[in-house]
């Protein structure tokens, strides 16, 4: 119960890499505010887990973020544990890509990211301890073909967690980001069934083609994104800051 007493918030709490997070956190004996737009979605995870708290809050909107997290913190205390996860892997070849489609890609990745930390760090005050985390992607370390909004998005976060982790240095807040490959989650799911239907080819060959993403050709876990959060919030890793931590299978950049 290492989190005993602690408040912490995930966004896109309610599926995949956040969900997994947000039940390692309860686990440990937080109370985990959990959002995302799907309302319906986040009552039905939390029923079964008597510490998570369902909040509807689009990231892409400003008052939705900075009037949900705030309520949150009234409800259950300053956010001490701030996993920012929520985004949207939507590829585009670049030579299709559209202003509105950029515009859309980072209001979501990098504006929620933004919104997100700085309404959890204005629950914190003077010296208090807190881990946040954004959930960015090997994408944000190297380029991803056919996906340009998507790459920059995610290399945003990460120069987001190092201006961040300077600014703050010297204090008990530490930022850290995690770059995974390609988890085994519902947005591979979908990204996988659009590929088979767009190249004509099995399901199985698509999982297969997005798993080569990955050094060891083998699709992640959620597990294995959920321990390494779980480690940069443990007391352990009170030194580690500002840091990129792959999850990839092997050496990707």
């Amino acid at each position: 119960m290492e989190h005993h007493g602690r408040h912490a918030l995930v966004t896109g709490g309610g599926t995949g890499i956040g969900l997994g997070i947000a039940i390692a956190l309860a686990e440990a004996g937080a109370e985990v505010t959990i959002t995302g737009r799907d309302l319906t979605r986040l009552q039905d995870v939390a029923k079964d887990h008597p510490r998570l708290f369902p909040v509807q809050m689009d990231v892409g909107t400003e008052a939705s973020v900075r009037d949900g997290i705030a309520a949150a913190a009234a409800a259950r205390g300053p956010v001490a544990i701030c996993v920012a996860n929520a985004g949207i892997a939507e590829p585009s070849p670049f030579k299709h890509e559209t202003l509105d489609h950029w515009h859309h890609v980072m209001a979501i990745n990098v504006d929620g990211v933004f919104l997100t930390f700085q309404a959890a760090l204005a629950t914190l005050g003077p010296g208090d301890w807190g881990r946040m985390i954004g959930i960015s992607s090997i994408a944000g370390v190297r380029g991803l073909k056919g996906a340009i909004a998507y790459t920059a998005s995610k290399h945003a976060v990460i120069g987001m967690i190092r201006g961040l982790s300077e600014e703050y240095m010297g204090g008990a807040v530490t930022f850290n980001a995690l770059c995974p490959g390609y988890v085994d989650t519902p947005i591979v799911t979908r990204n996988a069934d659009q590929i088979a239907a767009r190249q004509g080819i099995s399901v199985a060959d698509a999982r297969a083609y997005l798993a080569k993403g990955n050094r060891h050709r083998t699709l992640l876990e959620t597990d294995e994104v959920t321990g390494a959060a779980m480690w940069l919030c443990s007391d352990v890793a009170r030194s580690v800051n500002g840091q990129t931590i792959q999850i990839a299978g092997g050496q990707v950049a």
